[in-house]
């Protein structure tokens, strides 16, 4: 595997990773190699609570010292949760990703989750 890709998680083509939470919420951030790539992470914007957010369209922004790009909803649904901890100390995404670093949580079905891209698809997607 290329960088880091965790099995367990699902991802899209523009860089999100997703999990399902115990209490079948969907949680979601942005992965490793989005991360790498971006570079040193200095503010983040994220979906207001309550907000609905359509898969594939943009529901945020990471800014960087190098560019600024959009956060993209991996999947439909109303955001029931925000990693606010991210928006005062945006460098979390770039040390845990996966982990403190994670962005939002969605109240969407977690069944279309396996629709999404294994670690596997991800890996090619970002060795093409």
């Amino acid at each position: 595997m290329a960088g880091n890709i965790p099995a367990e998680l699902r991802y899209t083509a523009e860089h999100e990773w997703v999990a399902v939470t115990d209490d079948g919420r969907v949680r979601f951030g942005i992965t490793d190699h989005a991360q790498d790539a971006l570079g040193d992470i200095v503010y983040v914007t994220l979906p207001a609570l309550g907000a609905t957010v359509t898969a594939g369209e943009p529901c945020g922004e990471v800014e960087s010292t190098k560019s600024v790009s959009d956060l993209y909803a991996p999947l439909s649904g109303t955001v029931v949760a925000r990693n606010d901890a991210v928006e005062t100390s945006p460098e979390t995404i770039n040390s845990d990703p996966y982990g403190q670093g994670w962005l939002v949580e969605l109240d969407a079905d977690p069944e279309s989750v396996g629709a999404l891209l294994d670690a596997v698809g991800y890996e090619a997607v970002i060795s093409a």
